[in-house]
């Protein structure tokens, strides 16, 4: 079971002191909170993209590569990539090199987003967000599992003889989660592929995702790739700990019924009726193990722990707790709760051993420059001489 935090680096007035952090403050306490998570044992981090204020996170590779630089164990991960309005060429390219930088300290979670501008702004068309998101990602897919691809399809130019470079770290792709809480087409891609499933558990009544997740298992047994108690599944939410109770909700009061997205609500309305856990850390445990009860085992759990305009100590003050008070137990408890045969969340390390067992991995080596820049119709010393490029012709 993984446990981590994950951001979408937004910026707001703290409504206790004022301040407002600079897009510069933000992005120097990301780094901070995603070093603090790594020092405590947490397992993954994950960060937003997101292309408009009040955000910061418009270049996760950029910022997830100078973490990655930083850091030592922790699981790098996004939330999400947008697969609407990025080019799956460019994020094929882009992953896999951070992929390489990290050493393999990668995942990838993918998903439309929720915010209805960017559409327009990168040159789409909103109303084909489902159908872009899924075309997209099933190019992504082949980029990464063929040393050429030719492709043609709807939204983007078609390819010919097109090698993604570099090629994913041992030949091993960044394991996938797509994330959604509205998409059953998602849902059927992900199953589809044998990829993870996210649902973020937040902003909903309790268990309201339980159908969406229950109908990507049932479809992953479906496509073959075990049970529907083996697939992949990953959980968001929301927490504030304090070692009385009665302290963590004075504290998180302001916070929470002040920020735009909850404003009119009553958090303790909200602590009732939805995934949010505010308290001490058994309370917290205790919610936790709600959805390991209601969703089935699941191997990744993340918590917000650094929005609403919180300051930067108030978030490494959270982070240590959920560290060294909530995951050991945590981890402890689910272990003891879990069924046989319910499979780790994938990590790099396990995906390399499923391919190769004890055997070296691959490590491709380009096919030398021909003159024009191109390595000719076989792109690697080692790429499947069945499989050549035949490149566009200019005429």
């Amino acid at each position: 079971m993984q446990f981590g935090i994950f951001t979408v680096g937004d910026i707001a007035p703290d409504p206790v002191t004022g301040h407002t952090q600079s897009e510069a403050e933000r992005i120097t306490n990301i780094v901070r909170i995603a070093r603090k998570a790594d020092e405590v044992g947490l397992d993954v981090f994950a960060l937003g993209e997101h292309h408009n204020p009040p955000f910061v996170p418009s270049s996760p590779t950029t910022l997830l590569a100078h973490i990655a630089a930083l850091t030592e164990q922790i699981v790098l991960s996004t939330s999400v990539t947008l697969m609407t309005t990025n080019d799956p060429v460019k994020i094929a390219e882009d992953y896999a090199m951070l992929q390489h930088v990290a050493k393999g300290r990668l995942d990838l979670m993918v998903g439309r987003g929720n915010t209805v501008p960017v559409y327009p702004w990168f040159g789409k068309d909103i109303r084909q967000g489902v159908a872009l998101a899924l075309e997209n990602y099933n190019l992504l897919h082949r980029l990464w599992r063929e040393d050429v691809v030719d492709w043609e399809g709807t939204f983007r130019t078609a390819l010919q003889g097109f090698t993604s470079t570099p090629r994913p770290l041992d030949d091993v792709p960044p394991f996938v989660w797509h994330g959604s809480i509205r998409t059953p087409e998602i849902a059927e891609q992900a199953a589809f592929y044998g990829n993870g499933f996210f649902a973020n558990h937040i902003l909903a009544p309790n268990f309201h995702f339980k159908r969406l997740v229950d109908f990507y298992r049932a479809r992953f047994e479906h496509y073959g790739h075990g049970t529907a108690a083996q697939a992949i599944v990953g959980l968001g939410g929301m927490s504030f700990i304090a070692q009385r109770s009665q302290d963590a909700v004075e504290r998180f009061r302001p916070y929470f019924e002040n920020y735009p997205v909850f404003r009119g609500s009553r958090l303790e309305d909200d602590m009732a009726s939805t995934p949010l856990t505010v308290g001490s850390p058994q309370q917290v445990i205790d919610k936790v193990l709600t959805f390991q009860a209601g969703f089935g085992d699941y191997q990744r759990q993340l918590f917000a722990v650094d929005g609403l305009a919180l300051p930067v100590e108030t978030a490494l003050e959270q982070i240590e707790l959920l560290g060294t008070e909530v995951v050991p137990v945590l981890r402890k408890e689910m272990a003891a709760r879990r069924a046989p045969g319910v499979p780790e969340a994938p990590t790099h390390a396990s995906l390399v051993r499923a391919k190769y067992g004890d055997a070296e991995p691959r490590r491709p080596r380009p096919n030398p420059n021909r003159g024009d820049n191109l390595s000719g119709a076989s792109p690697y010393q080692d790429s499947d001489p069945a499989t050549m490029a035949r490149f566009p012709q200019v005429v």
